[in-house]
């Protein structure tokens, strides 16, 4: 498979946010006027664990309509999957290995993955947990060179995503072009920067600025800090893009002025949890608020500064 630059910015997005068929989510997309989904889940399972019959009702449906899947958002060393866990690793190598076969018959370039499980209990900078993970990462990202894609790595509850210096450091230890990045703009809102105590809340613009040459996707989401919790990740609200702590117009326009020629995909991460006024939790019309997330996203890319 070829393995090009894109050659302009694009759009995408989570569109299992909008709907759970296949069906709704080529609906969604088609509302946006774009043509390109990051696959996560179809009916409630991830693309990688959806049975063969049913990845063929969806590759003929995908064409069928004209649009593609330009990236599977798999869950293959996710932030469920502990470093130290044999187990563990050898599911995200078979979860791998049959995303890969689905990629290449719908001719898909990218796969995002993780870098394990954060372990509050182990150190930020523990050698032991770092060794285990660039030597899962470096198996896993081999596994994606020798079948002519990328495995993205993105910036979560993980190793990588414990500071930007995490990210380079994976970068620069698995060493491969078939390693990139897709950078979140809302995880950092709820994650604390592990590099030394106390632990800040980490920035936005600033981990994508250090970390934006290795960039070939950005996920656009953002939310507002609630407070923080036991776990690695902190309590945070969702809400429109460019309205929260993410620094989403920021990190837009600083794409924009580098020359990015990747992709600007959405997670809204909006229409299942709605905090009403009396506290209560409602669900928005996902298939509306997905819409309105992409029309808005476009709208900050269309008015983002270029110089």
């Amino acid at each position: 498979m070829a393995t090009s630059k894109i050659t302009a910015y694009t759009f995408s997005g989570f569109a299992d946010e909008a709907g759970d068929s296949i069906q709704e989510q080529i609906r969604a997309t088609k509302e946006l006027g774009w043509s390109r989904i990051e696959s996560r889940n179809i009916n409630g399972k991830n693309i990688t664990d959806i049975d063969d019959p049913t990845f063929e009702e969806v590759a003929a449906a995908l064409g069928a309509s004209g649009v593609t899947i330009d990236c599977f958002g798999s869950a293959v060393a996710n932030w469920a999957k502990d470093p130290r866990s044999e187990e563990d690793f050898k599911k995200s190598v078979e979860e791998l290995e049959r995303g890969i076969k689905r990629m290449k018959r719908l001719g898909t370039r990218y796969i995002r993955g993780m870098s394990f499980r954060a372990l509050k209990e182990t150190r930020p900078d523990s050698m032991e947990i770092e060794e285990q993970v660039v030597r899962k990462l470096k198996r896993l990202v081999s596994l994606c060179a020798d079948a002519g894609v990328v495995y993205l790595h993105e910036n979560c509850a993980n190793f990588g995503g414990l500071s930007w210096e995490h990210t380079l450091r994976l970068i620069e230890r698995v060493n491969s072009p078939a390693f990139r990045l897709v950078f979140d703009t809302g995880n950092p809102v709820g994650t604390y920067d592990r590099r030394g105590k106390p632990w800040e809340r980490q920035n936005a613009l600033e981990f994508y600025q250090r970390v934006k040459d290795f960039v070939d996707r950005i996920h656009i989401k953002d939310a507002h800090f609630v407070k923080p919790t036991d776990g690695i990740f902190n309590d945070i609200d969702h809400c429109w893009p460019g309205e929260g702590e993410g620094h989403v117009t920021e990190v837009i326009a600083e794409a924009l002025r580098s020359g990015f020629t990747g992709t600007f995909s959405i997670e809204p991460h909006l229409a299942a949890v709605y905090h009403a006024p009396n506290g209560e939790k409602i669900e928005r019309d996902r298939m509306a608020t997905y819409v309105e997330y992409g029309r808005r996203t476009m709208k900050l890319v269309e008015r983002a500064p270029r110089i």
